[in-house]
């Protein structure tokens, strides 16, 4: 079992989301975005590269900084996310990143930087992340 939020975990997740072409499909497939992961007081940098999850790993405040957009959640949000995905196989309909933005008054995605057109990527490619986050349901994950 490997624990969420790790190093370990993201790679597992990583390994499913590039080896299984079925879960190419949101926003046309193709994904290009530097994204920070804010999870509690953790911060993890996720890139896309097309149709792949090119690295996830920790990153620091000052790095997420330079991200297209941050998706920020407390860690017991997060938690109940991927609880549900392990689940049902995927996120439910209260808990897609899609439902969870918008049940937040300020939302759970924002661009470090202020700039509207790169915190827009989160919407552009919201399909190709909760396509990521499935994929963790085949992954045996331990909450903390």
């Amino acid at each position: 079992m490997v624990k969420f939020p790790s190093t370990q975990w993201f790679d597992a997740v990583r390994e499913i989301y590039n080896s299984d072409s079925s879960l190419h499909s949101g926003g046309g497939g193709a994904c290009h975005t530097r994204t920070g992961l804010r999870i509690g007081t953790e911060g993890y940098l996720i890139v896309f590269d097309g149709l792949e999850c090119s690295e996830a790993r920790p990153a620091q405040t000052e790095e997420l900084d330079t991200t297209d957009f941050i998706i920020e959640m407390p860690k017991d949000r997060w938690c109940e996310m991927v609880a549900n995905i392990q689940t049902h196989g995927h996120a439910d309909l209260d808990h897609t990143l899609n439902s969870l933005d918008l049940s937040q008054e300020d939302g759970i995605a924002r661009s470090p930087v202020d700039d509207q057109y790169r915190q827009d990527l989160f919407y552009r490619y919201n399909q190709n992340f909760q396509d990521f986050f499935d994929a963790s349901s085949r992954v045996p994950t331990a909450l903390d």
